[in-house]
């Protein structure tokens, strides 16, 4: 994992997410500690960071990421996202989260489709892992995404989570 440069909080009625930024942009996105799941990394510095030694650029993505996915929970379509930092990443699950990026709220893809949205229809496994892998989720919205016939399918946060996330967009699958 690439290490971050500014680990901040974003507040939300869900609990506090933590944003990771390097300096090309959000690099991840950790899910608050809701009934054991996954918790927020400790702050790698091991030091507190002021406000006041936090770079411009960085402070305004974090608006940025804090409005989209404050929106995003809501149900609601953000209209700006800061830029994100898949460095490190393969070429492959980046072509997954930009095609989960085309995915419109209230909407899904299934493991499949999103497979032959990148050409690469017989990879269909492969696109599970690149959702479960995602660093950066809720902003891009490997919720969204489903197994065949609409089956909830997997969710590196948990299902509860992920049931969670669909619901505040409308979407109906398959139990």
């Amino acid at each position: 994992m690439k290490a971050t440069l500014f680990e901040l909080p974003i507040t939300t009625s869900d609990g506090e997410y933590i944003a990771h930024y390097s300096e090309k942009g959000l690099a991840e996105l950790d899910f608050p500690n809701l009934d054991g799941l996954i918790a927020p990394k400790p702050n790698k510095s091991g030091r507190a960071v002021s406000s006041k030694s936090i770079p411009t650029q960085i402070l305004k993505w974090h608006r940025a990421a804090t409005d989209a996915l404050r929106k995003m929970l809501a149900g609601r379509e953000p209209k700006e996202f800061p830029p994100l930092d898949w460095s490190g990443k393969t070429k492959f699950q980046k072509s997954v989260w930009q095609a989960m990026l085309k995915i419109p709220l209230g909407k899904t893809k299934s493991y499949g489709e999103i497979a032959a949205a990148i050409r690469n229809p017989k990879a269909v496994r492969a696109v599970g892992g690149a959702c479960g892998a995602n660093p950066i989720p809720v902003l891009v919205p490997c919720h969204r995404v489903l197994a065949a016939n609409k089956k909830l399918g997997g969710f590196s946060s948990g299902l509860d989570r992920k049931r969670d996330l669909l619901a505040r967009e409308n979407v109906q699958y398959n139990a």
